[in-house]
């Protein structure tokens, strides 16, 4: 809940102060001069955000994910899929009028314009490897892997929001926004069912904690044949003796 609501938080505080044109923005101003320097680097950086780029990567996952899911025989297989390209759709339904609204014009290194508040690459960016991210995880068992595949994601989007600032194609509180944002949408994605920890886990193949071992269900047949045995015991010794057996 935490990161669906902190997030929204600093999204409208920061949003109020571009509207406003509030002391935030002066600091965000001296950040982005002495960050600025337009190199190749921060350009191929700031591409990993193009919709060209990242939006075929999560089709990719996309389509993995519904694979896994069909072929497993995993209840509601399409649904994570679903809310991951329906997560992903709502990015330019709300960048697009934030856009509009503020109306914020760029850094001197671009052209002349209005539109550059929130980052869409940044948010394009977070929404798209950040869904894919979710995808695959519960379909990898190594945890080696899995901190491979998160890691890999992290270092993707800090990697636009770098090129982003250092070519100085955005403001640094435009990308801040796109974060907010990203995190949010991402926030929501991973509360859908057959995204969790526990419903990853059963469809990468490990057991359920309930078909395990010394599972709850287990040790509760185990007790239940016990007081059992021990009830038709009490029973007999209660009928020799003469007195009421137990309850």
């Amino acid at each position: 809940m935490l990161l669906l609501v902190l997030p929204a938080v600093v999204l409208a505080l920061v949003t109020w102060q571009v509207l406003v044109d509030g002391p935030l923005l002066r600091l965000d101003a001296d950040a982005s001069r002495a960050l600025v320097h337009p190199d190749r680097l921060s350009q191929l950086l700031s591409d990993l955000g193009n919709v060209q780029v990242a939006l075929p990567v999560l089709a990719a996952a996309l389509g993995y994910a519904a694979w896994r899911g069909r072929s497993a025989g995993t209840g509601r297989w399409w649904l994570p899929p679903l809310a991951a390209a329906a997560v992903m759709a709502l990015v330019p339904a709300v960048v697009v009028p934030l856009k509009e609204w503020t109306a914020r014009p760029g850094t001197p290194v671009v052209p002349p314009g209005t539109g550059y508040f929130p980052s869409g690459h940044t948010a394009t960016a977070a929404v798209a490897y950040g869904s894919a991210t979710l995808l695959l995880l519960p379909w990898l068992r190594s945890p080696a892997a899995r901190r491979a595949l998160v890691a890999g994601c992290l270092a993707l989007v800090l990697g636009v929001s770098y090129g982003l600032v250092r070519h100085g194609w955005h403001w640094p509180l435009d990308v801040a926004a796109g974060w907010c944002l990203g995190t949010v949408l991402l926030a929501a994605l991973s509360r859908v069912p057959g995204l969790s920890r526990s419903s990853g886990r059963s469809s990468a193949g490990t057991p359920r904690s309930r078909t395990g071992p010394s599972s709850p269900t287990t040790s509760s047949v185990r007790a239940a044949r016990a007081r059992s045995r021990a009830g038709r015991t009490s029973r007999s010794s209660s009928s020799s003796s003469g007195s009421p057996g137990s309850w």
